[in-house]
């Protein structure tokens, strides 16, 4: 079931009727969520309900178990059990068919023909991340960070969550389960916010369902310019920002609506001035629990800092897809990072990486751009001939010649580009005097969701179920 469609706006109704007005009590509520989000999530296919609840049943019975054990061997083992079943799952699921594939390439290399039959797993919608949020719960109870909880049903509810199920953001069971446990009620302040919140993620999710056809001319036609090779970039670099935050806006301002807090995903990200400082403000559900799970375990910063960067980052873009492509990814970024991180080391480079200069704080959020855009083709190309094929065409004056409207299409993309996130800007810094303002909040809710249901494609699915 996609936010975009009508079909979510009269199921939510139904349920927001029945949440608000008809189930009061903390139970029945809990198993109105509990019911609700699983008829969410059959929208895509109901048999994979049975692998989330395993997931949720395996990880509770931990960390009760774990919280229950007295030595710190036992403590570790059923831990491990937490984190095998939840990366088994994802191996299985996820990483099948990229492994078996490997291995044929590999063997081709060397001269074995093996013809093996792909397995073709479907992958289940959301599966990377409700097993990150069910598995941090046991890392937390392990480390002590939070008590287990008694109550099967409502840690089950907390999984399957259904504003922030299949594509995130990423909720910590500390942050989600006490909520669970109070059973919020919702409030006007909470709905009027939660609306404009759903409003702009559904708004910038039409305007990257618009681009789409850039991407596709750019990254999937024959050969390109090298302004169309740029407008395809940023076109993706738009489309999969209004896409993926315009999801969570939804998702935060679905859970808003109904009383509930989840954490900001995103914070105007193309404004950062460093790599790092990109993943402080990119899907930080996801950059956070990397950190707080994968980086301190590895030793943070305390030892082999870049190294554990370099792991932490492969890891992270092996999570957004089983591709090689996605592998590159992730260590470009981790690259840039540590070149980032040592620079800083650099006695003459402080005084530059200091500066408040606007002229200096300018060049170090284009030249973070730029690097950002180059990470962006090899996670939106096929395979590394394409990656390959697009950065020459973007730093090539001998490629073809450009279309005569590529001028107009970049202007537009970039006007696009730079909407979105005024747009988040106006919310993060004006929301509140918007809302307070009934003579124009209402029309502009009114006046958005009229514009992205006559101009929106319904049937565009998330950019991130994939992943």
């Amino acid at each position: 079931m996609l936010f975009n469609t009508p079909l979510f706006f009269l199921f939510f109704s139904c349920f927001f009727v029945l949440y608000s007005f008809v189930f009061l009590k903390h139970y029945p509520r809990l198993l109105l969520i509990l019911v609700g989000s699983f008829i969410f999530y059959a929208g895509w296919n109901y048999q994979f309900i049975p692998l989330l609840v395993f997931s949720g049943v395996v990880d509770y019975f931990v960390a009760n178990g774990i919280e229950g054990a007295s030595d710190r061997r036992r403590r570790k083992l059923l831990l491990t059990v937490s984190i095998v079943t939840n990366l088994g799952i994802l191996a299985i699921f996820k990483y099948t068919d990229f492994a078996m594939q490997s291995a044929v390439n590999l063997l081709a290399v060397f001269g074995f023909d093996a013809s093996w039959t792909m397995l073709n797993v479907v992958l289940p919608v959301g599966v990377s991340f409700y097993t990150f949020q069910s598995m941090s719960y046991t890392i937390d109870v392990y480390r002590g960070d939070m008590q287990a909880r008694k109550g099967l049903l409502t840690f089950i509810s907390a999984l399957a969550f259904f504003p922030q199920l299949v594509a995130g953001p990423i909720l910590r069971a500390r942050h989600i389960l006490p909520q669970l446990e109070l059973m919020p009620s919702p409030t006007w302040l909470g709905a009027k916010h939660g609306a404009l919140l759903f409003t702009v993620g559904l708004f910038k999710k039409t305007l990257a369902d618009l681009l789409a056809a850039n991407v596709e001319y750019a990254f999937d036609g024959p050969g390109v310019s090298m302004l169309e090779a740029w407008t395809g970039t940023l076109a993706f670099a738009a489309q999969i920002y209004g896409d993926f935050s315009g999801y969570t806006d939804m998702a935060i301002g679905t859970g808003m609506i109904l009383g509930f807090k989840i954490p900001l995903n995103f914070r105007l990200p193309y404004f950062a001035s460093s790599p790092a400082d990109f993943w402080r403000r990119w899907h930080i559900s996801l950059s956070s629990w990397l950190r707080d799970y994968l980086y301190i375990s590895l030793g943070g910063n305390r030892n082999h800092r870049y190294r554990n960067i370099m792991i932490t980052m492969l890891l992270g873009g092996l999570w957004h897809g089983a591709a090689w492509t996605f592998v590159a990814w992730g260590l470009f970024h981790g690259a840039i990072i540590v070149a980032t991180h040592y620079l800083a080391t650099i006695k003459s480079l402080r005084p530059f990486a200091e500066s408040r200069f606007i002229l200096i704080r300018l060049l170090k959020w284009a030249v973070t751009f730029y690097l950002v855009m180059i990470g962006w083709v090899f996670f939106r190309a096929q395979d590394f001939a394409d990656a390959t094929s697009m950065l020459l065409s973007m730093h090539s004056f001998t490629t073809a010649e450009a279309a005569a409207t590529a001028g107009l299409a970049f202007t537009l993309t970039t006007i696009v580009l730079v909407l979105m996130h005024v747009i988040d800007w106006v919310v993060l810094r004006f929301s509140n005097g918007i809302e307070n303002r009934v003579w124009l909040f209402w029309p502009l809710i009114l006046i958005f969701q009229f514009i992205c249901f006559m101009f929106g494609v319904p049937s565009n699915a998330f950019i991130y179920f994939q992943f």
